[in-house]
């Protein structure tokens, strides 16, 4: 199928590339209440083991990423599909780095090693975005693992980085005027 990217398709692409990327945002720095403007209502997500309605995946996402000592999820190219002009197919390519503390509550995610470690994840999102009263969120997220790595670190802890000179999980990170839209 030959598609035409007139104004209107591009303007469908980037409105669905800021949820991607807002997705990645909430979650790194763990603003979890952005979901509720990423996700239709009755989205369904699954990833691995955590599966369910959005709401159930937020619960299951934040006991997963809050005992880390840091994320960041990178974003790769992203192929869209369109189906008509209210459902488009995406894929997302993602590299998602964890520093992981001594003492991981959830060894089934990442394994207890008793010191701090990195855990790196690439794999991808798989999306049905659907545009309901003018706007596209994502109506089914499937993420899929590629590959995922365990690595040794040093330096993760910046406590003696001067102030402001790190990412904060709250109003103080400098991102908060670019995600304000999202936020409740």
């Amino acid at each position: 199928m030959s598609e035409t990217l007139g104004t209107t398709m591009l303007e469908d692409r980037a409105a669905i590339q800021d949820v991607i990327t807002a997705y990645a945002h909430a979650i790194d720095r763990r603003r979890w209440d952005m979901m509720e403007h990423l996700f239709h209502d009755d989205a369904q997500f699954k990833f691995g083991d955590v599966a369910g309605d959005w709401r159930g995946f937020v619960g299951q996402a934040r006991a997963i990423i809050d005992p880390c000592l840091a994320t960041q999820h990178q974003l790769g190219q992203v192929m869209f599909g369109f189906e008509g002009e209210d459902i488009c197919h995406t894929e997302t390519y993602m590299t998602a780095m964890h520093t992981v503390p001594a003492g991981y509550p959830i060894p089934d995610v990442f394994p207890d090693k008793r010191k701090i470690y990195s855990a790196v994840i690439a794999g991808r999102y798989v999306d049905r975005f659907e545009k309901r009263s003018g706007e596209w969120r994502i109506a089914q997220r499937t993420g899929l693992y590629d590959w995922r790595e365990f690595r040794e670190m040093e330096g993760a802890d910046m406590s003696g980085l001067p102030e402001g000179s790190c990412g904060y999980h709250d109003e103080r990170d400098p991102s908060t005027a670019a995600a304000a839209r999202y936020l409740p």
